[in-house]
């Protein structure tokens, strides 16, 4: 027992580190000429061996691997170009003010080449350190890569470094590359006449996975190899479990839920990461569990658990509110709601009798919790059981929260059969 535990917290630890690594998330990419890692990696390289300038946006939302593509197009033409290639990288978030801007490009640009840095350099100084530095790696056959995150921040105002960045690649002397990374689609459109006319147009769209795809990167990121010092036993009977799940319409209903919520890569890690926390460790083995249990973790809506947390009463107030709607009945306040729930009481004879004052606290919570709320801002001035409310809980919603609370009555899930009521 205690050998099978030792092999599954290694094979968990195994997977866990791919699933922290991005070099090996993206590692598929590199055997397709189609990706983006392969496109960028060209536009860069042509550029850094014939010596040319070029500019390109990757475009996306976030999570979808921008970042992680650029890093390893770097990673793979410093071992290629080691001497020819300088990276300098700026965010948007931190250095969208062109003075701010300007002297961080030229304390890395003296960091990268073993200069002394002047901190009391003004704005025209370092515009003019970048434009000699541009020039002289240049003349060396050496590239500057600018890394633009969040370009889209660089893109407001006067625009005035991408101006002097793009004028200054103009010249025949220079040799660079601005990469802007944006998770705006119109990014390119934000930039001003002047910068636009100087800027290549070159983009480069990550788009969200197919379903394939997606299921592809699971079993690329899941399925171990032989060559792990793990059991060659345990290897087989893992990899073996694997793929009858992998094949089961159970996990592919999951993996689309998932995907309907948010399809980038960083969803799926994080997707995978806890079905890989929720591994068996008495089996040693990924079970169908460990993916449900996983799914149910993501998917986790701070509404339903207020709900669950709700008592007997304050159910019983949100379901005459959602039969109150299902009679279509435009504008309700809780005066109706209590008649309602007179009604109820009358009808089924329920021992669920509350005073009128009870209720009122029980309405008050769950204006509180924001579950239900005023129909408008009029009528400041009257008494609360008098103002319009609505529910701010769906149907569905409601239906779930009463078959998961172990204490709610049968009636009122008779009250809710959504057959006879809607």
């Amino acid at each position: 027992m205690a050998a099978a535990a030792s092999v599954a917290s290694q094979a968990q630890a195994v997977l866990r580190g791919r699933l922290c690594d991005p070099g090996f998330v993206h590692s598929a990419l590199r055997s397709s000429p189609d990706t983006n890692y392969s496109k960028l990696k060209y536009l860069v390289a042509s550029s850094v061996s014939e010596a040319c300038n070029n500019s390109v946006l990757l475009l996306g939302p976030r999570g979808c691997g921008k970042a992680a593509v650029v890093d390893m197009v770097l990673e793979d033409l410093k071992k290629e170009h080691p001497d020819a290639i300088s990276v300098i990288r700026l965010n948007g978030m931190l250095h969208s003010d062109d003075n701010c801007a300007t002297k961080e490009i030229a304390r890395q640009l003296c960091l990268e080449h073993q200069l002394s840095f002047s901190k009391m350099a003004s704005s025209d100084d370092n515009t003019e350190f970048i434009i000699d530095m541009l020039r002289e790696c240049g003349l060396a056959h050496k590239t500057i890569l600018f890394i633009l995150e969040e370009f889209d921040l660089f893109a407001q105002g006067k625009q005035r470094l991408l101006y002097s960045l793009l004028d200054a690649m103009q010249s025949l002397t220079s040799q660079a590359v601005v990469i802007g990374v944006s998770c705006r689609l119109d990014a390119d459109q934000l930039l001003e006449k002047r910068v636009r006319s100087r800027f290549s147009h070159r983009k480069l769209l990550f788009v969200p996975s197919s379903l394939e795809d997606t299921q592809r990167l699971v079993e690329h990121l899941l399925i171990l190899a032989n060559n792990l010092g793990l059991p060659a036993n345990y290897i087989t009977d893992y990899n073996s479990r694997l793929t009858n799940i992998f094949s089961d319409k159970k996990f592919k209903g999951i993996l689309n839920s998932l995907m309907d919520a948010d399809a980038t890569t960083s969803s799926i890690l994080r997707f995978l990461f806890r079905a890989v926390s929720y591994m068996d460790m008495e089996s040693g083995y990924l079970s169908m569990e460990s993916f449900v249990k996983a799914c149910s973790s993501m998917q986790r809506q701070p509404k339903m658990d207020s709900l669950l947390d709700l008592s007997i009463l304050e159910l019983y107030i949100l379901v005459c509110m959602h039969r109150l709607e299902d009679k279509e009945q435009s504008s309700y306040n809780f005066t109706s709601i209590m008649k309602e729930y007179r009604s109820i009481q009358d009808a089924y004879k329920t021992s669920d009798k509350y005073a009128s004052t009870v209720c009122f606290r029980a309405f008050e919570h769950l204006l509180d919790r924001e579950l239900i709320s005023f129909g408008d801002n009029r009528g400041r001035n009257q008494a609360l059981e008098y103002r319009p409310v609505k529910l701010l809980v769906s149907s569905r919603e409601l239906a779930q929260s009463l078959k998961l609370n172990t204490t709610c009555p049968a009636v009122l899930q008779k009250l809710f059969d959504r057959e006879r009521y809607m």
